[in-house]
């Protein structure tokens, strides 16, 4: 695993969903999915991003893993158990060993925290394509 390979295998679905208990740091991820061009949601904990998955399937899962109510493991678990490979997740960790985190739930692809803008506009083109020229530079 790579901190973020991938491919297209969300076929046409290019929406991303922030699960983030962090608001300040949902909020700025928000704004860089949302300025790139992609359609993007926010879930505070595991249990609210369940919801939003079976409102619309996202392109994309940027997945917290220390939540409240449901954390990302349960999450994943959870969200592999119902629909399998829908989705690809990419774990979004400030822990020691953010790529041991990925492995464990068996994620696509990991950011580490702090991360730089460019790092998931990256990870977004590569997941989902490129949606803004900015990203397409990328």
């Amino acid at each position: 695993m790579s901190p973020g390979r991938g491919g297209l295998e969300a076929g046409a679905r290019t929406g991303v969903l922030v699960v983030e208990d962090d608001p300040d740091l949902a909020a700025l991820v928000e704004m860089v999915v949302a300025e790139a061009g992609y359609p993007v949601r926010t879930a505070a904990d595991g249990a609210m991003a369940l919801a939003r998955v079976e409102e619309e399937m996202p392109g994309l899962i940027l997945l917290d893993m220390r939540m409240p109510v449901m954390n990302g493991w349960e999450f994943a678990r959870a969200f592999r158990a119902r629909h399998g490979r829908a989705a690809p997740i990419v774990v979004v960790t400030a822990a020691e060993n953010a790529y041991r985190r990925a492995e464990e739930i068996e994620a696509d692809g990991f950011l580490e925290k702090p991360f730089e803008i460019e790092e998931v506009l990256v990870t977004l083109a590569r997941f989902l394509g490129p949606r803004t020229e900015a990203a397409a530079r990328l």
